[in-house]
This record gives structure tokens, C-alpha cells and sequence, in this order.
């Protein structure tokens, strides 16, 4: 079921008049501050590339370390941050894509080798730029692509069957509510972690079978539901916790190293110790979404949202001109679902 009524805004197959466009831009590394709304001209659309009218974008945490200068020499400044953005084609060659379609574009260097979703019009290359049908807002739509793409892709290679259990480490996290509904969707049965017990009743209703407090060592805690372990693991918080959510897992048991939210990259111990476990690791990379790839995975997504077979957690909305305030507010960890802006 939806979260939240939002209001469906209509599509339109007008012409662009723009000339000048808002873009949120980072000339520099650095706090929220840095992120500063200006008026820049609207890009041209050149040959495999098409012009989208951009109504949301998903924030994710890839962002705040991009924006804080965590990529390295991976991104060059000035830059219009966002891996992820849903909008209208405004331009583009109608071989490829129609004027007014409704689409959805993650991934494929988005906010990091070229300008995101930060801003009213971006230029994406063809192969990013998913069309999809819906009646789902704008601000629903916004909290599909990197979050739910990543969510299914993570499952698929989990590869999990009816009445298993997953544990989901770091629950709370917008990839982590997609997953548990995702999960539930196939009858698989979950225990989500969360560090805040204020947070307990969101992951309780979004699906959870279990929710165990993550004080740090959750293995205990979860052998304490199921003695035997359980059958899957999808660790959402990275390699620094990730060693400890093993020991919550039985023989032959397998796992997929996804998220990074303690920005902790090096994964050398994890591949060791699940070596000596007998586990088999696996990884999951949002950077395989595209249209070739997820055209008719994300069909299937908003169809099963629409329906009310999959829940749609939209946390918190910001406009673009409070885009500051947005990364303040998810580096305060406040957020339980998606956290989405609106142009």
C-alpha cells in the first residue's frame, strides 16, 4: 500500500520555452552550504543523449559524500549532484524517445561524471532514460529508481525462496524499506535492524517479521529469533559491520554486501572471514541499471506499488530550493524511507 496520498501531477507533451533552468550546484567540496541553487542555460540535446524535465529525484547518501569530497578524483567540481531522477522527455530523437513520455533514469554516471538530478532540465544519455507508465506522483515516482532498482537487484542475487528468512542490516535506510516489501512481496520472511527504537513501528509496519534494536553486535539478538540462523543476509551498513551480521547466518547461508552507510569501502576482511565461514558473498552494484537491464523490472515495481502489493515509504519531501536543508536533515539520520526532492 502507498504511505502517503500524494497528488498526481499530469504529463504534458508541450514543446520546451525555457530558456534558463535551476540547477543545484557544488563548486566546491564541502557542507550542505555548498550546494547552491543558480540559474544556468538549458542544455542542448545532442546526438544519444535526450533532454529531461526533471518533477523529482531521490536523495541518497551517495550524494552527501560526493558533495563532502568523499569520490576522490571520481568527480570533478562544479557539479549538479544526483544519481537518480523521474521527469518528462522534453527533447531528445524520437527514434530513441517520445516528447512527453514519462520516464525514470539512475545510475549510468548520473551526478558524477555529468550533471544529475538536481536541477529542472538534465541531459542523460538514451541508454539511462527508462519510460514507464503510471498515475503515481511525481514526489511516488521519485522514490522508485536507485532505491527499489537496488533493493530488487540485491534479492535477485540473494536468489531467495518462499518462507526463508532474510536479514536486512540497516533497515530503516530507503533501500532497506524497499527490500523488506519487496521481500514480503515473495514470501520470504524478515528481520530488519534499526539503531533507533523510535523507529521500531516504521519498519513493524512496512512488513518486518522481527525488528532488532543494531546496538552493534545484533548477532545474539538474532540468533535469540532464530537459533538455527538465518538463510540470508542483504548487510545495507557496509564491511565495517558486516563480519558480525555473518554470525547471525547458518551453514550455507548466503549474503550480498550492498550498501555502504558507514562509508567503509575496503572489504577485504568480510571476503575472508566469509570464506572461513563457509558463506557465500555476494555483491550487488546499482551502476548495471539501465534500459536495457531494468525497462520492464521497473514496470513491474510501479505496477506491484499501484496495485498495493508493494508499500512505498516517501519519508519527507523538499523543494530544490531547500535542497541544503534535505542533506542536513538525512545526515541527521531522521529519515525512515525515501527522502525526495521536487523541482
Amino acid at each position: 500500500m502507498l504511505e502517503a496520498v500524494l497528488p498526481s501531477i499530469p504529463r504534458s507533451e508541450a514543446p520546451v520555452t525555457a530558456v534558463m533552468m535551476r540547477a543545484a550546484v557544488v563548486h566546491e567540496p564541502g557542507g550542505p552550504d555548498v550546494l547552491k541553487i543558480e540559474e544556468r542555460p538549458l542544455p542542448q540535446v545532442r546526438p544519444g543523449w535526450a533532454l529531461v524535465r526533471i518533477h523529482a529525484f531521490g536523495l541518497n547518501r551517495s550524494e552527501l559524500l560526493t558533495r563532502a569530497g568523499d569520490s576522490g578524483d571520481a568527480v570533478r567540481f562544479p557539479r549538479v549532484l544526483g544519481i537518480e531522477c523521474v521527469g518528462e522527455v522534453a527533447d531528445a530523437d524520437p527514434a530513441t524517445l517520445a516528447r512527453g513520455q514519462t520516464v525514470v533514469a539512475a545510475m549510468g554516471g548520473m551526478g558524477r561524471d555529468y550533471d544529475g538530478g538536481y536541477e529542472d532540465y538534465a541531459l542523460l544519455p538514451v541508454a539511462s532514460v527508462i519510460p514507464v507508465r503510471t498515475t503515481l506522483s511525481w514526489a511516488e515516482l521519485g522514490a522508485v529508481p536507485e532505491t527499489f532498482g537496488t533493493a530488487w537487484g540485491s534479492l535477485q542475487t540473494l536468489d531467495l525462496r518462499e518462507g526463508q528468512l532474510l536479514l536486512i542490516r540497516g533497515g530503516t535506510s530507503s533501500v532497506g524499506m524497499a527490500a523488506i516489501t519487496l521481500a514480503k512481496g515473495r514470501d520470504v520472511r524478515v528481520i530488519a535492524t534499526t539503531r533507533q527504537e523510535a523507529k521500531r513501528a516504521a519498519l513493524e509496519a512496512n512488513g518486518a517479521d522481527h525488528v532488532v534494536i543494531d546496538d552493534g553486535a545484533i548477532a545474539a539478538a538474532v540468533r535469540a529469533i532464530a537459533p538455527a540462523g538465518v538463510d540470508a543476509l542483504l548487510e545495507l551498513v557496509g564491511p565495517k559491520t558486516i563480519v558480525d551480521s555473518f554470525r547471525a547466518l547458518r551453514a550455507g547461508a548466503r549474503a550480498c554486501l550492498t550498501g555502504f552507510l558507514e562509508a567503509v569501502w575496503d572489504d577485504a576482511s568480510a571476503l575472508a572471514e566469509a570464506k572461513a565461514l563457509g558463506i557465500e558473498l555476494r555483491r550487488f552494484g546499482s551502476n548495471v541499471i539501465n534500459r536495457d537491464t531494468y525497462g520492464g523490472i521497473f514496470q513491474t515495481i510501479i505496477d506491484g506499488i499501484e496495485s498495493g502489493h508493494y508499500r512505498l515509504r516517501v519519508d519527507r519531501t523538499f523543494p530544490l530550493a531547500d535542497i541544503a536543508d534535505a542533506h542536513r536533515y538525512m545526515e541527521a539520520n531522521g529519515a525512515a524511507g525515501k527522502v525526495v526532492g521536487l523541482t
